[in-house]
């Protein structure tokens, strides 16, 4: 260029578009949240973590627990979401009846993931970590994990999940093993 003439503006490149790990929702099982008592604070923090590990989140959908709860995993099954978490309902009340409502939908369990879930908490020094009833498993291409309603139940189990689900959506698309 000789001077005085402006240089022409870049064009930016374009960027590809980050495609999703999977498809994942959120549920919460409350009975208090689900009839405008208080906010569910469990929820949105899921729909934040889920998004961070770079899956396409919906939800959090807020349903009193128990018979709700399993409608609704059916509907995530139907619907062919890749991941499901749940919170609350995982607890020793009469009214926690996650862990029921998921058995009622999964073909099989993953108990190392709920076991990972408890062990954190426990470890963490939250003795009631170890009263959580969740479960883990797949119901047909769907992975459900329960994880308490506590907000920090919630972000203990994003912790421990967090580098483990896209490789559990992976292994169940059909990938291999990692090395």
């Amino acid at each position: 260029m000789t001077g005085g003439e402006a240089e022409p503006a870049a064009t930016p490149t374009p960027q590809p578009t980050a495609r999703p790990v999977g498809r994942a929702v959120v549920i919460t099982a409350s009975n208090r949240a689900a009839a405008g008592v208080y906010p569910d604070r469990g929820g949105p923090i899921l729909v934040a973590g889920l998004a961070a590990m770079g899956f396409a989140v919906d939800g959090p959908v807020v349903v009193p627990d128990g018979a709700p709860v399993e409608a609704q995993l059916r509907r995530a099954v139907d619907e062919g979401y890749d991941v499901v978490l749940t919170t609350g309902g995982t607890g020793l009340s009469p009214t926690d009846r996650t862990p029921e409502a998921t058995r009622a939908v999964i073909d099989v369990e993953v108990p190392g993931l709920a076991e990972a879930i408890r062990a954190r908490g426990v470890a963490a020094g939250v003795a009631t970590a170890s009263l959580s009833r969740g479960i883990a498993g797949l119901a047909a291409r769907t992975l459900i994990v329960n994880l308490p309603g506590s907000t920090g139940g919630c972000r203990d189990g994003l912790a421990t999940l967090d580098g483990v689900l896209a490789h559990a959506v992976d292994q169940v698309r059909g990938g291999d093993h990692r090395e």
